[in-house]
């Protein structure tokens, strides 16, 4: 068999990389199509993006990279690009070709990483995307010249409306078949090369085997680096001293690190493009630019943010209800059958009560999921996201955050599930870490019903300014606000220890405004409302077959299983009102003690020693622990222990009159102000929710994170509700 008929068999791999906002992710969908799988790469957050690309009977796998300005990598995050473009992550293999995308209005700037890709000597294709804005902007570029200088292939295309798909194809797979390295540029002073020469010496007596000319580059270039912590590991004569005194002689010579490499590659840039980009003597001021003296405005442009924000969680909080409503419905409906289906038993309640509500969990978050991510793709792909992140930018670094932080943290008002979703935007891993980590602490919309059972019940309905301002009212708003207001110094502890080390500059490209283009949108919202599905869906699912089970063993049910027959047979023939009533409240009874008995009930009953200091006795211990899949359940299970059924809400009086008649065995009230109170800090402060710490565990790729969130946020709430019961009890 020949080597061409033999490559033709094999699936050749291509890497994705370029700067942020150069169309790079719409290129990869472009070339793709709906024929990709996201995960993450084992051991850091950096997402796994994989596409297969056909063309002319070949099949390709590309990866698309992060988007990033360099590859001087300082995290671990940042060193994946530079691993991948290397071939050292196994699971990926070593890229047959690079694809690297420039965005051709600013190629001066592109070019830098352009230029550290093709000294890795990968074959690689280069590609000008949106040449249309460059021509807008009275931008000529020769391609053609502009390859020959460069010695690869250079294609210009406009992704967002598929000009020059086709082009980037042949060429990448040109690429692949020819195997042609580009030629090797030595943009850096002798004494550099010379001192790179030294290292590799050093290295070898340091017992270190061969290392890339690339990394022996950036363990000179990179003070403190990814390279260079890795390879100190490994080198066993004191690699860190020799590298320092490397870059002594460097700048004795002339030749500073790191401010060198930028020195270096951008005059090369400017020879490299010296006749083949040209550009208008006057900058002629764009539709962009006019849009922006608005938009980014200080003052108006704050307030077009805000009314934005207020239609997109409006969307997420309000427009989403009738779906979720539908999925509910839907769900009821399906019980019905199975319960149509099946005689009541364990069999019915796992279908039921574990895998539809199982299902149920995943599903109804979906509709917030799809809303947030359908107007984030909008204003992402119109342009405006950045100038979003450049606003918000001056208040969130007074808590240690960027800009890009700001619309995962709203986002989590209404859920923190598509909030914690939302921070892959954010490019940085610290910013994204502290941004993960405090979304729980917004007041979602779960709390909400806990919140409004418990003012209604015990806070009384007195009125201020003439009726305008209530008590109620203004707990309300405390309890919804608190969360937000414990977060700041949340955050800024978790910059100062967790996640300290330098803040980098805020870098944030405002790219030009376009119409949004569907099929792109179409894309994205698709790809996030998979992952949530596929990679979270089956964790919740899983959580809420071990809550049922919990709840559910090791008591007799069989009592219970025959009245609920008896019921459904009664009412099928429509028996007696006064003897169906008789047989539920008899049911519900039952239903109160056999959790009393569960395990769930047992670790209620365990935990009351410990939730005694806050007011709690074992019945709200059971619900705070059944609520773990979603906050809301507490309402549910409340009904249950207080024999009322487990289809109570928060608006239900019966549960209202139970919760003011419970007592403790001396006969002292259970609960009262202070009481309701801590309740409520604890559930506006806890993790009390599966579903998010599954995501968690997924976007950090890590467990060690989830059960970080849910010990520091567990503890706060804990100290916080027993600190408001006993401040209360004082009053």
């Amino acid at each position: 068999m020949s080597t061409t008929a033999s490559q033709n068999q094999r699936t050749a791999v291509v890497a994705l990389v370029g700067n942020p906002n150069t169309g790079k992710s719409t290129l990869f969908n472009s070339l793709c199509g709906l024929q990709s799988r996201v995960g993450n790469f084992p051991g850091v957050t950096v997402e796994k993006k994989i596409g297969q690309m056909s063309w002319q009977g070949r099949r390709f796998d590309l990866v698309d990279l992060p988007g990033t300005y360099s590859l001087s990598p300082r995290t671990l995050d940042e060193m994946v690009s530079v691993d991948v473009l290397l071939g050292r992550k196994l699971e990926i293999g070593h890229p047959d070709a690079v694809l690297c995308i420039v965005d051709a209005s600013n190629l001066e700037r592109n070019l830098y990483l352009v230029s550290q890709i093709l000294d890795m000597g990968v074959p690689a294709v280069v590609v000008l995307n949106m040449h249309d804005v460059s021509e807008a902007r009275g931008i000529t570029i020769d391609e053609d010249a502009l390859a020959e200088r460069l010695g690869v292939p250079v294609i210009k295309t406009q992704a967002h409306r598929r000009h020059g798909i086709d082009a980037v194809r042949q060429a990448v797979a040109e690429a692949v078949d020819s195997s042609r390295k580009p030629p090797v540029s030595r943009i850096f002073p002798e004494p550099f090369y010379a001192e790179c020469e030294k290292l590799e010496q050093q290295l070898a007596g340091g017992g270190v085997g061969e290392v890339p000319e690339f990394l022996k580059h950036r363990l000179i270039l990179d003070p403190c680096g990814c390279v260079e912590a890795e390879y100190a590991a490994r080198c066993k004569n004191n690699l860190p001293e020799y590298l320092s005194q490397c870059r002594q002689r460097l700048a004795e010579a002339g030749c500073r690190v790191p401010a060198v490499e930028a020195q270096r590659r951008y005059a090369w840039a400017r020879e490299v493009l010296d006749g083949v980009a040209t550009r208008p003597g006057q900058r002629a001021v764009t539709f962009s630019d006019k849009l922006d003296r608005l938009l980014t405005h200080k003052i108006a442009g704050l307030l077009l943010f805000c009314v934005m924000m207020f239609v997109v969680f409006q969307a997420i909080y309000t427009w989403a209800g009738p779906f979720m409503d539908a999925i509910e419905m839907g769900q009821e409906w399906v019980s019905s059958l199975v319960s149509a289906g099946l005689s009541p038993g364990p069999l019915r309640s796992l279908v039921n009560d574990g895998v539809i509500a199982g299902v149920g969990g995943v599903i109804i978050f979906l509709p917030q999921i799809v809303f947030l991510f359908l107007f984030i793709a909008i204003l992402e792909d119109c342009g405006y996201m950045a100038r979003a992140a450049f606003l918000m930018d001056r208040l969130m670094t007074k808590v240690g955050l960027s800009g890009k932080s700001f619309v995962p943290l709203m986002s989590s008002f209404a859920c923190a599930i598509p909030g914690v979703m939302a921070t892959r935007v954010i490019e940085n891993r610290r910013d994204r870490m502290v941004t993960i980590l405090v979304a729980p602490l917004m007041s979602c919309s779960a709390r909400l019903p806990v919140y409004l059972l418990l003012i209604a019940a015990f806070i009384p309905p007195i009125s201020y300014a003439g009726g305008w301002i209530t008590l109620p009212g203004i707990v309300l708003f405390a309890m919804s606000s608190l969360g937000a207001l414990v977060a700041i110094p949340i955050a800024w502890t978790l910059k100062k220890t967790l996640f300290r080390g330098e803040t980098p500059p805020f870098i944030m490209e405002l790219p030009s405004y376009k119409w949004p283009s569907p099929r792109i949108v179409f894309h994205r919202v698709y790809d996030r409302a998979k992952a949530f599905i596929v990679r979270a869906g089956t964790l919740i699912f899983a959580t809420t077959i071990v809550v049922w089970a919990a709840g559910y063993f090791p008591g007799d049910h069989s009592r219970q299983h025959q009245i609920e027959a008896q019921i459904e047979q009664l009412e099928a023939e429509q028996g007696d009102e006064s003897e169906i009533a008789a047989l539920q409240e008899e049911r519900d009874q039952l239903s109160a003690q056999l959790i009393a008995s569960s395990v769930l009930g047992r670790l209620g009953h365990a935990v009351e020693p410990a939730v005694k200091p806050l007011g709690w006795d074992w019945k709200i211990g059971v619900g705070a622990i059944a609520s773990f899949p979603a906050r809301e359940v507490i309402i549910a299970t409340l009904g249950t222990i207080y024999s009322l059924g487990g289809d109570v809400d928060e608006e239900d009086q019966r549960l209202h009159a139970s919760l003011k008649e419970a007592s403790w065995p001396d006969g002292r009230p259970v609960y009262s102000i202070p009481v309701a109170l801590s309740i409520m800090v604890f559930f506006a402060l806890c993790a009390q929710c599966g579903a998010t710490l599954m995501v968690i565990r997924r976007e950090a790729n890590s467990w060690w994170w989830a059960i970080f969130t849910f010990v520091y946020m567990t503890a706060l709430a804990y100290v916080a509700a027993m600190a408001t019961y006993q401040a209360g009890r004082l009053f």
